[in-house]
């Protein structure tokens, strides 16, 4: 459930986009009524304005789960508040200039912060990240866990680069279907491949 929990912001980026896009005289019309006093020139085009849209979907999809959180007493986790201040600084450079390339920016910065957390963990601070939220479920050697956050590192340094060669080589309206099926169609292959490997070093009797 935390998966389509996290993933909730990037389908009604999806939805909103899809819909502008199929709509947009009523898009350009709402966004430069809406958004008019916070773009260069007080006017959105046809082209821009889905994305503009869209942008203002994720920024108050991500807010409101983070309120969501707090009015329940959760602990929010830190990715989430530094994806709020990612959607919301260069979603607002999207909107004021009337570009996509900022908002396209955004999974590629926050897969490349993450990344960068559990490699820093490791070699800096000697902390397996992937151990400290997956330890209390199974037992495993120090090696397979080093293995395991490498593996992550790698992936999210991979997936960043991708999502900067579908953003800036295809139509925007591919980089949104990318982000949504793509992102997620990856990430849970990528959590298959993991749990078949831990699979194989997990001996019976060994979880906690």
């Amino acid at each position: 459930m935390k998966i389509l929990f996290d993933f909730l912001p990037i389908a009604l980026f999806f939805g909103m986009f899809k819909y502008a896009e199929g709509h947009k005289d009523w898009a350009a019309s709402i966004a430069t009524d809406w958004l008019g006093f916070m773009v260069s020139g007080g006017v959105v085009g046809l082209t821009e304005a889905p994305v503009l849209l869209a942008t203002v979907v994720v920024i108050v999809a991500t807010l409101a789960q983070i309120l969501w959180l707090k009015a329940r007493g959760r602990k929010i986790d830190a990715m989430l508040w530094v994806s709020l201040a990612l959607v919301t600084v260069l979603g607002s450079a999207t909107i004021y200039f009337h570009s996509e390339s900022f908002i396209k920016w955004k999974p590629t910065v926050l897969y490349w912060v993450m990344g960068g957390a559990l490699l820093v963990g490791q070699l800096v601070l000697k902390k397996n990240g992937i151990k400290s939220l997956m330890g209390a479920q199974m037992i495993l050697p120090d090696t397979v866990w080093r293995t395991v956050n490498f593996s992550w590192v790698a992936f999210f340094i991979l997936m960043g680069f991708l999502n900067l060669w579908v953003a800036f080589n295809f139509p925007t309206s591919t980089w949104v279907n990318f982000k949504l099926f793509g992102g997620l169609g990856l990430m849970l292959l990528f959590v298959f491949i993991q749990a078949v490997y831990l699979n194989k070093h997990i001996k019976p009797g060994t979880t906690p």
